[in-house]
């Protein structure tokens, strides 16, 4: 039975979340782990926030729901996104999990890993999830540098020759990124002091990207 990247990173997200405690920091910008756990449940349990995620018009009926969740008990919260979307969740159907949470959470245990301190190396990662990562980087670009002024290239660096850059964002001038896939999708969504790149192009193109507001 193939592994389910979607449900390793999920567990190890939640045990990570257990052992450092609510109060840790995390990269997500004014949150702790307790409110990092509070919108994983949320997302999976009230679909009626999902859309502020994405639409600023809604998104404080979303941030209302994400706080009353965040005043639940910590440990409830971990052990709720320990255990899954619920059977009725649309992230519960055969085959969804997979596709909308492999990324997600790759990310957000990034987010509280890395957030440490002393930080934390990059990890070896299983091959087939490097290749679902790669993959996820290349089809969420659009989208991540949605209002980007520039173009954006991706090449990877793990494998044994050297690969040729993709653009995934057109515009000029090209800024390529070059790092492993992980790292790659880490910056697309604003992760970009911590994720393991290189970044080559002309440097007013380079600033523009790095001050440019990517992801979500």
């Amino acid at each position: 039975m193939p592994t389910s990247h979607a449900r390793t990173e999920r567990a190890a997200l939640a045990e990570l979340l257990r052992v450092l405690g609510p109060d840790a920091p995390t990269l997500c910008a004014g949150w702790t782990t307790r409110d990092l756990a509070a919108h994983l449940v949320v997302r999976e349990h009230r679909p009626d926030s999902a859309p502020g995620i994405m639409l600023a018009p809604l998104a404080s009926h979303t941030e209302k729901v994400r706080l009353r969740q965040a005043a639940k008990p910590y440990e409830q919260s971990v052990r709720q996104v320990a255990d899954g979307p619920p059977k009725l969740s649309v992230f519960g159907i055969p085959g969804v999990d997979a596709a909308a949470n492999t990324m997600e959470y790759f990310i957000h245990l990034e987010d509280v890993r890395r957030a440490q301190s002393g930080g934390a190396e990059p990890r070896e990662l299983d091959p087939e999830l490097t290749e679902i990562l790669w993959k996820r980087a290349r089809g969420a670009a659009r989208m991540a540098l949605r209002g980007v002024p520039v173009g954006v290239a991706l090449r990877r660096t793990d494998t044994a020759t050297g690969q040729p850059a993709q653009t995934v964002h057109k515009g000029t001038p090209v800024v390529t990124l070059s790092g492993h896939p992980g790292e790659l999708l880490l910056y697309l969504f604003g992760r970009k002091d911590q994720a393991r790149v290189e970044i080559e192009g002309e440097a007013a193109a380079i600033e523009t990207l790095r001050t440019a507001r990517t992801g979500l």
